[in-house]
């Protein structure tokens, strides 16, 4: 995803991003300090018998890094954008569709208001012969 930002928000950004990476790393020592963990009212904490904390961390687990593309890709193969393209009375199912009724936005399905933005052209309803060609552009 190419996207225009100005250079001084770029550094701003880089230096935010970088400032905020502590927060994502994930040690076995940071999980076994009891500063997470405060003692109960009743008296200190009991631990339950269990395996290590550590048990499910690896030295390659430490980080989650994802792309910006990867993500939008994802997302955009796990849905599909129809373009709102309606003739005649047949437009109605298609707005049924996205109702409450039916609600076609949690499945992922985005109505989108020009081809260039969608994936999927549904054509309902009578196409005459003078709107052929401007459907076609």
């Amino acid at each position: 995803m190419a996207a225009l930002i100005p250079r001084h928000t770029a550094t701003k950004l880089a230096l935010l991003s970088s400032q905020r990476s502590t927060l994502l790393h994930t040690t076995p020592s940071s999980l076994m300090s009891s500063s997470h963990f405060p003692a109960t009212q009743n008296g200190p904490r009991t631990t339950l018998p269990s395996k290590s904390p550590t048990a499910g961390l690896s030295k390659t687990g430490e980080y989650l890094v994802l792309k910006v593309d990867a993500l939008a890709n994802w997302a955009q193969s796990a849905s599909i954008w129809p373009v709102t393209l309606g003739l005649a009375c047949c437009a109605v199912e298609m707005m049924h569709a996205s109702a409450a009724r039916y609600d076609m936005d949690r499945m992922g399905t985005f109505f989108r208001p020009s081809p260039r933005q969608a994936d999927l052209m549904v054509v309902a309803g009578t196409l005459t012969n003078k709107m052929a060609p401007a459907l076609r552009k």
